[in-house]
């Protein structure tokens, strides 16, 4: 763990919940600001995953300028320097570049993590187990990128898919290709295959995954190094003047698509995972964890909590 590093992507506007996120008075507050339990944030609960694979002074987020109201105190337990404030939001593959390059300034040997915000899995200790796995993996081997697959429960056609070459459950796999939001039967025919739901969660050391992003976008990784330099020599202005000229990039479509024969996929095991990216995935999550703790709260003679708010604001 000394050497590895926990990334917690919380820069996305979530705009798909707004309907569950908007306010009474309007205000949009983006979902890894909200809570499903009434209490920590998903980006809150995000940083205490990340703890379980990473030392508390090795944890890192990446967050955007106009979330600020937010994110302040969400992040209070983070040292200051390790979390990367994005002037605005160019794309997921622009906060990924950002974090990557920061770390390679202050480590460059280190194992990396990524992990997005707005995960629920019902089994925590599931996905720590794998990712502690993952991050042996890289660390032996600095040449690999490891993706995380979960076993898929069923043929939902609004997630992600990963094709493995092999169907292996004890060791990483080479991966076929990728699969976004495939239509029902398409989704069945993935699954009888042996493909997993992509959970967007990467490791590897930082030289691999910059690679990721040189293969294809040299210039974006080179003027981003430049920005950061010019930043760590005085000029505060960098890398805002660098945002606003370049275009959105997207991690998953234009970096993880393209590479993906650079990258070896893991299968977690069934661990009650979702992304919680539509209103239905949501609501069935929160009606899972409301019928598990009524369940709990019955064998302790207890009541069962009435509701779980996802509106919790944190400021």
């Amino acid at each position: 763990m000394t050497e590895t590093w926990a990334v917690v992507l919380a820069g996305g506007e979530g705009s798909r919940l707004r309907k569950l996120t908007t306010t009474q008075e309007g205000l949009v507050v983006p979902k890894q600001y909200c809570s499903l339990r009434g209490s920590a944030c998903l980006l809150q609960d995000a940083l205490t995953r990340a703890g379980t694979v990473a030392m508390s002074s090795h944890i890192c987020t990446v967050v955007a300028a106009q979330h600020r109201r937010w994110w302040t105190s969400a992040v209070a337990s983070l040292n200051e320097a390790n979390v990367f404030v994005q002037p605005q939001n160019q794309g997921t593959a622009y906060g990924i570049l950002l974090a990557l390059l920061r770390l390679e300034m202050r480590n460059p040997s280190a194992t990396v993590i990524l992990l997005p915000a707005d995960h629920y899995f019902r089994d925590e200790e599931a996905i720590t187990r794998v990712l502690r796995v993952a991050g042996n993996l890289a660390s032996a081997n600095p040449r690999a990128t490891y993706l995380m697959g979960a076993e898929p429960e069923s043929p939902d056609p609004e997630l992600g898919y990963v094709l493995p070459k092999e169907r292996i459950l004890d060791r990483p796999a080479a991966i076929v290709g990728f699969t976004e939001k495939p239509k029902p039967d398409y989704a069945r025919e993935l699954l009888s295959l042996g493909a997993l739901w992509n959970l967007f969660i990467l490791v590897g050391s930082i030289g691999t995954l910059l690679e990721l992003f040189e293969e294809d976008y040299p210039n974006a990784v080179s003027e981003m190094r430049e920005a950061l330099k010019c930043e760590a020599a005085g000029d505060r202005e960098s890398v805002d003047k660098l945002y606003k000229g370049i275009a959105p990039l997207d991690f998953s479509r234009d970096i993880l698509e393209v590479q993906a024969t650079r990258l070896q996929v893991i299968r977690v095991p069934n661990c009650g995972w979702t992304d919680l990216g539509t209103p239905q995935r949501v609501e069935a999550t929160i009606r899972s964890m409301t019928v598990s703790a009524g369940i709990a709260q019955r064998r302790k003679g207890l009541s069962a909590p009435l509701f779980f708010d996802l509106n919790a604001q944190y400021s």
